[in-house]
């Protein structure tokens, strides 16, 4: 008798479905990179990442963040944090630093970075991370939404959860040049052609206020600017007198038109690599 042709067709599909995800060895690093197709977290064994006494300008945002952070791996309540604002004023470096000045402290934490591209499968991974004892930053760099973008609903799974909540061991971090995760004309023109322009504007506006923390960074000044460096000098040991450090660096900055964190280390990279520093 001939093979059922709906049991070859079933035996097809069983051996393309991919593998049940398991659980990876979260014990194996500190660190991990969510990927998909195929799912999987992947350790990172040294996180690129300053030392938090190098950030300089964002004393408010740095205490508020350590502690909600401390608090979180304690096991006490913690809120979810936006950090907005300037491009390059250290918004991700914070991130990476509180977590590593809560792990210096003896407290157990982890961070596990997803893809602003990735957010559709944030649910797969909760329930992945709900099934450890670890507790979890959960990091988006530059998150943002553009036009006809649906991913900001899997957002929702992350800060209310649902109908199984937040797993406990779960805290959610992203950064963000725009308050509201959006551009203005992309609000604007919601209001403009919905038949409701309130309701339209709010379900997505209303996403950033589903964070407990907002954190806003503004531009740096030239003294913040030219502390910067010189805090990365004395950190890497470059040797530079204060008067040859101020014309170089403004030097530097005009030619890029901006003044920032950033810029700030590109030009310290620079000078480090003239004198021959290693960093």
């Amino acid at each position: 008798m001939a093979d059922d042709p709906l049991a070859r067709i079933a035996a097809a599909l069983e051996r393309m479905a991919p593998a049940p995800l398991t659980a990876p060895d979260f014990d194996a690093a500190d660190a991990f990179v969510w990927h998909v197709a195929p799912d999987r977290l992947e350790p990172v064994a040294t996180v690129n990442r300053v030392d938090m006494s190098l950030l300089v300008g964002i004393d408010r945002a740095r205490e508020t963040l350590l502690e909600n952070t401390r608090h979180f791996a304690r096991g006490l309540p913690a809120n979810n944090a936006l950090l907005w604002g300037a491009r390059g004023m250290g918004k991700s470096s914070l991130v990476k630093a509180v977590h590593a000045a809560v792990q210096g402290a003896g407290l157990p934490l982890k961070i596990v970075e997803l893809q602003r591209e990735d957010l559709a499968s944030v649910g797969r991974l909760l329930s992945l991370l709900r099934q450890s004892d670890a507790r979890f930053l959960l990091f988006c760099d530059d998150l943002s939404f553009g036009h006809d973008d649906e991913h900001y609903k899997s957002l929702k799974a992350v800060l209310d959860g649902g109908i199984e909540g937040r797993p406990d061991n779960v805290l959610f971090y992203a950064t963000s040049n725009r308050r509201h995760l959006m551009p203005r004309d992309m609000i604007e023109n919601e209001r403009s052609t919905a038949i409701n322009p309130s309701e339209a504007v709010e379900e997505k506006v209303s996403l950033s206020d589903r964070f407990g923390l907002w954190l806003g960074f503004h531009p740096c000044d030239q003294d913040q600017y030219l502390s910067m460096i010189r805090g990365y000098c004395d950190a890497y040991g470059v040797d530079i007198d204060d008067d040859a450090l101020r014309a170089e660096a403004i030097e530097w900055q005009a030619t890029r038109g901006a003044r920032s964190g950033r810029v700030a280390w590109q030009f310290f990279t620079d000078l480090a690599g003239r004198r021959g520093v290693r960093v």
